[in-house]
Parts: structure tokens; C-alpha cells; sequence
């Protein structure tokens, strides 16, 4: 079908058009100006640039305290602004070598090639915890029950002593750190089930193990809180107490990680400091590290339920 189209009339002669003012462009500029604003607000764009940066990557474990240790860091030291990130403890490892991280942050042990070019520094000691629905009857299990529960000899609760119900398995992901530290500290070389479903963060197997009368998970002891249940290991109780008397067994390093000097790249700190062989360390970093290994730092940690790491 055409369309027909059809001519404005012509203006009156003595018509004189008033100047327009750009009233919507206006507005989008204010619009643009106001969201980039919040843009670089969001993203901390004003913290970058208003003094100097420290980046930390790693281990979902780790991310929530060292959040809260930035925080805290940041009412002493203004002029340095520190950004933190999860993605894994592999991950941060990997984002250390690569100079995407300042810090990398991880919640199991370096293995012995990463230990060639990279430094551990504790922060923390936390336990590791399995946990269960606040429903299940079961309290406490062996460790080698718990090994026989990931490892799939054992598919249903009645075989422990609990409800004639199918076990849900809740693992972490490869890269994990608390995955990782569960595989040494419990499964001993075994493999775990396929049939795990694998969760990317405490807080989701925490969520899952919530709402889930026949799930068994394990995570971060520090996050736990009251909605799920920690297991007893062999009698013992998942507690910071027990985990710094050293009766709980379940415990992992939680790490900061950096790299290690070699040779002329020797790093200029004291050889009692905490940062004695490190390489590379940038003086904001290396401050805020000192920061979470003194007695305040270390304090924010043992209120969110970690262990000092003294």
C-alpha cells in the first residue's frame, strides 16, 4: 500500500521561530553525567583514583573476612583504597602470577611447584565444617563415615543411623580452596561421587544444605552460623575453641599469597618481618598485610570466628 505523504504549510510571514532550548538534550546530558558518575561511583572509580590501590583475588573463603579487613583498613589509611575479589583460591593464584592481583588470597596449602615463585603468608587458621539440615537426627559422624558419605558407599541416611532418606551430596568446584582442603584433609585419595552436585561459594551450599532435609555439605566454619548444623568429628564439636586447642582436625590455613624473591629481586624488608622474602610487593600492599597480621587486624579476624594466626 503507498503511503502518501503530505507537506507542513507554510509558516506565517510574520512568523519569527523562538530559539528553542535543547531541553531534552539537556536532560540526557544530565542523565549521562548523573549515570556515569554512578558508574565510576559503583565500580570505585573515585576510590582509584583518589590515592593508592590494592587489588586481592582468590579464595571465596577468604573474600568476606578480607572485605570486612578493607573496611575496617580503610578508616586507618584513607589514602589507600583495596579491592577485593573472589573467583577461587586457583584462581588468585593465578591472578598473582599474571599482575592482575596485588595479593592473591587462598584457603588451602601451596602446593610445591607454587611454592617455587610464590609466598604464603597465614592470616588465619579456620576449621572446616560439615554440615547438615537442622532436621537431620544425625549430630556427629568419623571421619571415615564422612569419607564413605562423599565417596558414595554410603546413599542413604538409615545406613549412618538417621531417616530412611537418599543422601544429597553438595560439593565445591574445582579450584576451590575449601574443595581442595577437603579432598586432603578428608577423602584421603579417594574420589567423590559423580552424582555431587558442585556449588560455586560457601553461601550456596550453605543455602542448599538449608532447604534440604537430606543434604550434607562442608564449608568455611567461620561462615556457618546458626541455620544449618556442623557435625561433631569423631566426637569432637566444629568450635573455634576446639579448632585453636588443635582437638578438631578439620583446619586449613586461610593465606595470603605473594611472590616469592629470587636471587637480585629480593625484596627490602627486614629479615623478621612477616614480608622477609617476598618480591614485589608494592609499599600499599605490603602496609596493608602488616595491617591484617597486627594485633587490630588479627582482631577483626577472631571476631568472625577465625583462629589468629599467631
Amino acid at each position: 500500500m503507498a503511503v502518501r505523504m503530505t507537506q507542513a504549510p507554510p509558516a506565517p510571514q510574520h512568523y519569527r521561530p523562538r530559539r528553542k532550548v535543547p531541553v531534552a538534550a539537556a536532560l540526557t546530558a544530565i542523565l549521562l553525567l548523573l549515570l556515569t558518575l554512578g558508574l565510576i561511583w559503583g565500580a570505585g572509580g573515585f576510590r582509584k583514583t583518589r590515592g593508592k590501590m590494592v587489588t586481592l583475588i582468590g579464595s571465596t573463603s577468604v573474600e568476606p573476612f578480607a572485605e570486612l579487613l578493607a573496611e575496617n583498613f580503610d578508616q586507618r589509611h584513607g589514602d589507600i583504597s583495596v579491592e577485593v575479589q573472589g573467583g577461587g583460591s586457583t584462581a588468585g593464584i593465578q591472578a598473582l602470577a599474571s599482575g592482575l592481583a596485588d595479593i592473591g588470597m587462598c584457603s588451602r596449602s601451596l602446593s610445591r611447584q607454587e611454592q617455587q615463585t610464590m609466598m604464603p603468608i597465614v592470616i588465619a587458621r579456620d576449621g572446616l565444617a560439615v554440615i547438615v539440615n537442622e532436621s537431620n537426627p544425625i549430630d556427629s559422624l568419623t571421619q571415615e563415615q564422612i569419607r564413605s558419605l562423599f565417596a558414595g558407599d554410603v546413599t542413604n541416611w538409615k545406613q549412618l543411623g538417621g531417616p530412611d532418606r537418599p543422601v544429597n551430596l553438595i560439593m565445591r568446584e574445582e579450584g576451590s580452596g575449601t574443595r581442595e582442603a577437603f579432598m586432603h584433609l578428608v577423602m584421603h585419595g579417594r574420589e567423590t561421587a559423580l552424582r555431587a552436585l558442585v556449588q560455586e561459594s560457601n553461601g550456596a551450599v550453605k543455602e542448599l544444605v538449608r532447604t534440604d532435609p537430606a543434604a550434607v555439605g562442608y564449608m568455611s566454619l567461620g561462615l556457618v552460623g546458626t541455620e544449618v548444623k556442623s557435625l561433631k568429628i569423631n566426637g569432637v564439636e566444629a568450635s573455634v575453641e576446639n579448632v585453636r586447642n588443635g582437638s578438631y582436625t578439620l583446619v586449613r590455613p586461610f593465606l595470603f599469597v605473594v611472590h616469592r624473591a629470587v636471587g637480585a629481586a629480593t625484596a627490602s624488608t627486614q629479615a623478621n618481618s612477616p614480608l622477609a622474602g617476598a618480591a614485589g610487593l608494592t609499599p600499599q600492599a605490603g602496609t596493608f598485610i602488616q595491617y591484617v597480621l597486627s594485633p587490630p587486624g588479627q582482631a577483626v579476624l577472631e571476631s568472625q570466628g577465625l583462629v589468629s594466626a599467631q
